[in-house]
């Protein structure tokens, strides 16, 4: 898909309110893109709609929960009451939590699954046929994670999450290559959006205070912001990758796993290891 002029082009984006989803909808629609949005963030959402409209574009945006499967199925009706398809889908809304397997309750795994695996489930489901029938190609984003190809006890239900992302993206990437249809796993890496702030944590170590303000911390003073990692998906649409790391430390992951996975298991351990010292020593 040819990314540098989207006009005349319908992207659509899940979790458009804030974070990758505010700036990616923002990046298509400075450059000539109309927007279909979603979002559970009303507030955020309409300031998204009014930024994109003082671009010129024409905006759709509805409030929706991407877990909910009679919402995602009402919005692909609104949506192809306008369009017989979508060019661009970016399948972006998520949540996150911190914790081990053993201190993730089961009302925590169908929170992080409803939302994380089967929002991208649905946003597939319901536009992608569209864009089959309509004939004329497009492309899908699913947005999976650093955690998407590295796993941690500390991200236990997280890293599930993203690992069946960009496992979904992968054989979806290979059903509709014969229909000139592109998917993309983004993997973004640590980047600075609310997500942190969102986070469920779980375990001692994991709930006191302060770890939610350190990692904060920590993800501010990375300083990768979502405007780049926009553009960078843009940029990854437009040469059709199938897996897209996007900030260093993604990319640096993403080939220790593929080149020493020994390596990265023992990395892991110790970080498992800290991580329940720290534990042993808030209780």
């Amino acid at each position: 898909m040819n990314v540098n002029d989207l006009h005349g082009r319908s992207v659509l984006v899940t979790g458009a309110g804030s974070g990758i989803g505010k700036a990616t909808a923002l990046a298509c629609a400075r450059r000539g893109a109309d927007l279909h949005l979603c979002d559970l963030n009303e507030a955020g959402l309409a300031e998204t709609e009014a930024l994109a409209r003082e671009l010129g574009r024409d905006v759709f945006a509805r409030r929706v929960d991407v877990a909910a499967r009679d919402e995602m199925r009402a919005f692909a009706e609104a949506v192809h009451e306008r369009v017989d398809a979508v060019d661009l889908l970016v399948n972006n809304a998520g949540v996150a939590i911190g914790g081990g397997f053993l201190d993730t309750s089961l009302e925590d795994w169908d929170w992080i699954v409803d939302i994380n695996l089967k929002g991208v489930v649905y946003g597939c489901h319901f536009f992608a046929p569209a864009m089959v029938a309509r004939g004329r190609g497009g492309h899908i984003v699913n947005i999976s994670s650093l955690a998407g190809y590295l796993a941690s006890e500390a991200l236990s239900a997280y890293a599930t999450t993203k690992f069946a992302v960009r496992g979904l993206s992968e054989a979806l990437r290979d059903e509709l290559q014969r229909f000139d249809i592109g998917v993309t796993a983004v993997c973004p890496g640590i980047i600075d959006t609310p997500i942190t702030s969102n986070a469920r944590l779980r375990g001692a170590a994991m709930e006191r205070p302060e770890t939610r303000e350190q990692m904060i911390s920590t993800y501010r003073r990375r300083g990768y912001g979502p405007e780049r990692v926009a553009e960078n998906i843009l940029k990854a649409v437009g040469k059709n990758r199938a897996i897209a790391p996007i900030s260093l430390e993604s990319w640096v992951g993403h080939y220790l796993q593929r080149f020493v996975p020994g390596l990265v298991r023992r990395l892991n351990r110790r970080l498992g290891e800290r991580v329940r010292r720290q534990q042993a020593q808030s209780q």
